[in-house]
């Protein structure tokens, strides 16, 4: 039997065909972020110290808490990540979530996204890794270039 584990630091990276100013409004403002990011309604001022929380679409359950680390906007975001949807991610340490917006000369930006300090938090690196990340970093390319979700 072959056991494989997720990285304890996994970068993803893309090109979107909008502003520095459209990515930062749609990964800061839950009326972006309930359209791609599995429903989440992030919550936060995005000032460093402050509470970064995700929650369900209906604000009845909290997903996702952590601290906002650093905020340069448009160009960097950086908080901590405890994942709340699963019991055994939620007793794990915190993570560390780095948005990085890089304006490229043809007029679209490079996103990468950089989650790590994983090593003590396997399950939650599980849960993220693969199409975890990439299906709400999709979701953000295909709104913010189409004005439609991904999905649904």
């Amino acid at each position: 039997m072959t056991t494989t584990t997720a990285p304890a630091t996994q970068l993803y990276q893309l090109f979107i065909k909008a502003t520095p100013e459209q990515i930062w409004e749609a990964i800061t403002s839950p009326e972006f972020t309930t359209k791609y990011f599995h429903g989440s309604y992030v919550d936060s001022t995005f000032e460093p110290g402050a509470p970064y929380n995700g929650y369900s679409t209906d604000r009845s359950q909290r997903w996702v808490e952590g601290e906002v680390l650093e905020a340069d906007p448009p160009r960097r975001l950086q908080h901590t990540w405890r994942s709340l949807y699963d019991p055994q991610a939620a007793a794990e340490p915190h993570s560390r979530v780095t948005w990085e917006i890089e304006p490229q000369q043809d007029g679209t930006c490079l996103l990468t996204v950089v989650h790590d300090q994983l090593e003590d938090s396997p399950k939650t690196a599980e849960s993220v890794s693969g199409t975890g990340w990439m299906t709400v970093l999709s979701g953000l390319k295909t709104l913010l270039e189409t004005g439609q979700p991904l999905a649904g």
